[in-house]
C-alpha cells in the first residue's frame, strides 16, 4: 500500500529496453554502449566539419585577396570524386553538403 499522501499508482519508468527498442537486457545494454560511442563519434565529426569549415575560409580569403575566384570548380570536383569512391553514391552527396557549409550556395 502507498504511504499516506501518495498516488495510488506509480507511472513505470522508462527502461533501457522502452528507450533501445531491444527485447532483453542484454541487448539494451550493447545498444546503449553503442549508442553513447556514436554519439561521441558525431561530436568529432562535427568538429572536424567546424574546423573544415574554418581552413576553407582561409583558403577563399587568400583566393580572393590574390585575385581568384572564391570557388575553385576543379578542386571541388576533386573532392566529389574522393568521397564517391570512398563512400559510394551517398558519399557524393555528403561531399556536396560538406562543400556547402564551407563555401555556401553557388
Amino acid at each position: 500500500m502507498p504511504p499516506r499522501g501518495a498516488p495510488d499508482h506509480q507511472e513505470p519508468l522508462m527502461t533501457a529496453i522502452d528507450v533501445t527498442g531491444a527485447r532483453t537486457a542484454e541487448a539494451a545494454d550493447v545498444i546503449t554502449g553503442a549508442r553513447e560511442r556514436i554519439d561521441a563519434l558525431d561530436d568529432r565529426i562535427i568538429g572536424l566539419i567546424q574546423e573544415r569549415v574554418a581552413v576553407s575560409a582561409v583558403i577563399q580569403e587568400a583566393r580572393i585577396a590574390s585575385g581568384g575566384r572564391r570557388v575553385n570548380l576543379s578542386r571541388e570536383m576533386d573532392v566529389l570524386g574522393h568521397y564517391r569512391q570512398a563512400l559510394g553514391k551517398p558519399g557524393t552527396a555528403l561531399a556536396m553538403t560538406l562543400l556547402e557549409l564551407c563555401r555556401g550556395k553557388i
